[in-house]
């Protein structure tokens, strides 16, 4: 029995209203390359809204029943049961159920580094952030939500369960995705190399001129390319980049805060820390405290 169906025979037992909301977030995203931030599944009120606004993660919504409008930038359209559509983060985006007929969907978020490249080959765009109905079985697209939610949980197996499962969404969508995709832009093509060189290496103390030159472009224009793609400037990647692995190693090892700093690419472990709490709202030690993860044999 699918869990959309368990969920209604959980719904009429209890007598609750036509709308409802399951939803499970993630504490936090313990895998840094991809890793599920939330998943749920929700029948909206009549009208039922979310923005404009933007978000910081991905989001792929499946509509099970029902219909609504969905708005990205310029793209306005009416999506109803079938379809599948996307959120891009830190773009402005909104969302509403129709008056009549309130759209019931499910959906996984998720973020890291390799999300973006992946989603450029699942056939959503931020031109086109949505896939109609009859491209990809929908059958295939439920189950794999329905994975994922099955496998929620806040332990480190349980987020290696849940990014495995979004790993097969994700390939299901990349294995109907139109075989004749356009061509990639020079700037995407010159961020992805430029992500694929900081990931590689982050952890010395490479600089934004340092990874321009390697890509082949000035400076100035690494900076138009990632904010065309990313909504974000290289060096605010690459500090975000760093500071997760940063996270991870506070998270998992025992290894000094000046030794992690200089790991991942700070040489400077005041600038490590002011970086750090910048991004997470706490410093290095406090974040261990709340944080640290303890394996059993």
């Amino acid at each position: 029995m699918l869990l959309l169906e368990r969920i209604q025979i959980q719904k009429v037992l209890c007598g609750m209203a036509d709308s409802y909301k399951y939803s499970y977030k993630v504490g936090e995203d313990f895998l840094s390359s991809l890793s599920v931030y939330n998943v749920g599944y929700q029948k909206c009120e009549p009208e039922y809204q979310w923005g404009p606004g933007i978000r910081d993660h991905y989001c792929i919504h499946h509509i099970l029943s029902g219909s609504g409008v969905y708005t990205m930038g310029n793209v306005s359209v009416r999506l109803s049961a079938g379809d599948t559509f996307i959120l891009f983060p830190g773009t402005e985006l909104q969302y509403q159920a129709d008056k009549d007929e309130p759209w019931e969907y499910c959906w996984a978020g998720f973020m890291g580094s390799d999300a973006a490249s992946i989603i450029r080959n699942t056939g959503f765009s931020r031109d086109v952030p949505y896939i109609l109905k009859g491209r990809i079985p929908a059958d295939e697209i439920r189950r794999g939500l329905e994975q994922i939610y099955l496998n929620k949980g806040n332990t480190y197996e349980s987020s290696v369960a849940m990014t495995g499962s979004l790993y097969s969404l994700l390939a299901v969508f990349m294995h109907y995705a139109e075989r004749s995709m356009p061509e990639k832009d020079a700037h995407m093509v010159y961020v992805e190399k430029a992500m694929s060189y900081i990931e590689t290496n982050y952890s010395y103390p490479v600089t934004v001129e340092d990874i321009a030159y390697y890509v082949g472009i000035s400076r100035s224009h690494l900076f138009r390319s990632f904010q065309s793609y990313m909504r974000r400037s290289p060096k605010d990647y690459l500090t975000s980049y760093r500071i997760k692995q940063a996270c991870r190693l506070l998270r998992e090892t025992d290894l000094s805060i000046s030794t992690i700093a200089y790991s991942v690419g700070f040489e400077n472990n005041l600038y490590f820390s002011k970086a750090f709490r910048k991004q997470k709202g706490v410093s290095p030690s406090e974040y261990r405290k709340e944080h640290s993860v303890t394996f059993e044999d």
